[in-house]
């Protein structure tokens, strides 16, 4: 109603006017008419005013309160907004709009889903050329055989990272739950990286019952999992003694999980940054090969797995990435 109101003062405005015009205009012309059929003359275009104002806002009723809430309007793009050439002038432009709309997302979509086959595509091509090159540096003795298996490894992670960046926005048709024990996961993570835990001379500490059970996607946990192991040795100090300390224990009816590191930790400044997308941070430019992509993924995969991460970090104090699930037995 105030909206529409608002709407009407010009032409309440120019009423007015004429209000004081015609009074003018008899004078002026020396009439003598008598001051009751000036009011009468009045009072009548009055009444018609009203009767105008009160037909066309029952006309555009509904359009004057969608424009009042605009939000309801992009929610709700094919709702009547009444029989006004006006509101059906309106209707008919939000309905252009939107079929715009949905034929550029169904484009995007379609973009997406390509780029989506392409990459999966490209990644599983680069694997063969890096089964066979690991199998041809099985056959090579020699002091460098180590930095090309080390470069080897890094290359294998870099499109492991590649390939689930590019299907988690297809993650609802790429993940299975199943009840899966947590010990095995980690244990597998952890062989999976064993090279990795070797060549930094870091000790993995695994400190949990065997009948830890939670309910996730085994593929994305361990990718999960791999990506903090990989962060806790690689900004671990190489020192003799060092150790990654993996525990797993029940608290208030969640099954915790925690990965602790001896490593230079992160600045205070940072900390609250980490988890955002191509953030490296101080400590990260220290290390060239970070990317600022894998505390990312691993709290968007979380999101959707539904599992909490929580990070705490000290400088030269180490990191403590920690998992937790509600207990569902």
């Amino acid at each position: 109603m105030r909206l529409f109101l608002r709407d009407q003062l010009p032409l309440i405005g120019f009423y007015l006017l004429q209000l004081l015009l015609v009074p003018c205009v008899y004078w002026l012309s020396g009439e003598d008419r008598p001051m009751r059929i000036v009011l009468y003359g009045i009072l009548l275009s009055t009444v018609v005013l009203i009767v105008f104002l009160t037909v066309r806002y029952f006309q555009l009723h509904q359009y004057y309160r969608v424009l009042q809430h605009p939000q309801r309007l992009v929610q709700e793009p094919f709702q009547s907004l009444g029989n006004a050439p006006v509101a059906e002038a309106l209707q008919e432009l939000m309905h252009e709009l939107e079929r715009n709309r949905q034929n550029e997302i169904s484009q995007l979509r379609s973009h997406n889903e390509q780029q989506v086959v392409f990459m999966n595509r490209w990644v599983h091509q680069m694997k063969t050329p890096l089964s066979i090159i690991q199998l041809t540096l099985e056959d090579v003795e020699d002091t460098t055989a180590g930095s090309i298996q080390d470069e080897l490894d890094k290359i294998r992670k870099g499109l492991e990272m590649v390939l689930h960046s590019s299907r988690l926005e297809q993650f609802e048709g790429d993940f299975r739950v199943e009840l899966l024990s947590l010990p095995e996961v980690v244990r597998s993570s952890i062989a999976e990286n064993r090279r990795l835990f070797i060549r930094r001379g870091i000790t993995p500490d695994i400190r949990m019952d065997n009948d830890l059970q939670v309910y996730s996607d085994s593929k994305w946990l361990r990718f999960m999992f791999t990506q903090i192991l990989t962060n806790a040795v690689n900004y671990s100090a190489s020192k003799a003694g060092k150790k990654v300390v993996i525990t797993a224990y029940m608290k208030e009816k969640r099954i915790v999980l925690d990965i602790q590191d001896q490593g230079i930790g992160i600045s205070a400044e940072d900390i609250h940054r980490v988890f955002n997308p191509y953030f490296t941070g101080e400590r990260g430019r220290q290390y060239h090969e970070s990317t600022g992509m894998g505390l990312y993924l691993v709290r968007e995969i979380s999101s959707r797995l539904g599992n909490q991460i929580e990070l705490f970090s000290k400088p030269d104090e180490g990191t403590l990435v920690r998992f937790s699930w509600m207990d569902r037995k």
